[in-house]
């Protein structure tokens, strides 16, 4: 089995290397804080701090995999390009860069991966653009939309007295389980140099679904403000199921039953 570096373990790393142990790879995981180590130890992975902020020699130790997997909030550029030089000087074969679909316009379109005309200003492309030309044919970007599963209940993103804006516009979200199994394609199949989308199959507005969210927690409905004329993308991900045969676990928003974290 290959030997896999995660770069971040929280909410979508820990489980995913998690997952990577159970599948009998070599799992190496990151972590900025002390604090976590444990939490790595216990599902059998090899802990390292590493901040991308400020790279030490942990780094190096780090590396030594056959697959990179970042997958850190940070848009830090000037970071992302230290880490690939660092890349560069390593062994490691091939990258998954968990980027977001943020980085397209809210335009009242359906969204496809060529629409590349729809970029907004994010700094994510830039990055993206690092990893990419460090190996055009060995790094798969893959762009999740808004995340959602068991501690992260979409019925308390808007807090009271927060309006939800463009409420009639449609919802691109995707369950960490969907996350985690797709990644998992990825790299069984093999799937390198390529760029994806990824949302489950059902867009509902946000006021069909946020309502519902609320419903599911026994609270009322958020506050809803007005839909701004020419806005509310829609993501597809036909290219996704296409060329990776997937079937998503939770393809439809509205019935997914979330867990209760009260």
């Amino acid at each position: 089995m290959e030997t896999i570096s995660i770069l971040g373990s929280g909410w979508l790393g820990l489980p995913l290397a998690h997952h990577f142990k159970g599948r009998g790879h070599v799992v190496k995981a990151s972590t900025t804080s002390n604090n976590r180590i444990p939490d790595l130890k216990s599902i059998g992975a090899e802990p390292f701090i590493v901040d991308i902020n400020s790279l030490n020699s942990d780094i190096k130790p780090f590396l030594q995999a056959d697959i990179l997997i970042v997958n850190i909030p940070s848009k830090n550029v000037d970071g992302f390009r230290c880490l690939v030089s660092e890349i560069e000087a390593s062994n490691i074969e091939k990258l998954l860069f968990v980027s977001s679909t943020s980085v397209y316009q809210n335009v009242q379109k359906t969204i496809k991966e060529s629409d590349s005309d729809l970029y907004s200003t994010s700094p994510l492309l830039e990055i993206e653009k690092l990893f990419t030309e460090w190996g055009s044919g060995r790094t798969t970007i893959l762009r999740f939309g808004g995340l959602i599963g068991y501690s992260r209940h979409p019925g308390r993103f808007f807090k009271p007295g927060r309006i939800v804006p463009n409420p009639d516009t449609p919802v691109n979200l995707i369950h960490r389980d969907d996350c985690i199994e797709i990644i998992s394609r990825i790299v069984d199949q093999e799937v390198w140099g390529e760029l994806f989308n990824a949302c489950t199959d059902t867009h509902p507005t946000k006021r069909e679904f946020y309502t519902r969210a609320r419903e599911l927690l026994g609270m009322a409905p958020p506050e809803f403000g007005v839909t701004s004329p020419g806005v509310g993308k829609l993501i597809s991900n036909e290219k996704l199921k296409r060329m990776l045969n997937y079937e998503f676990k939770h393809p439809d928003l509205m019935k997914i039953e979330f867990e209760r974290t009260d």
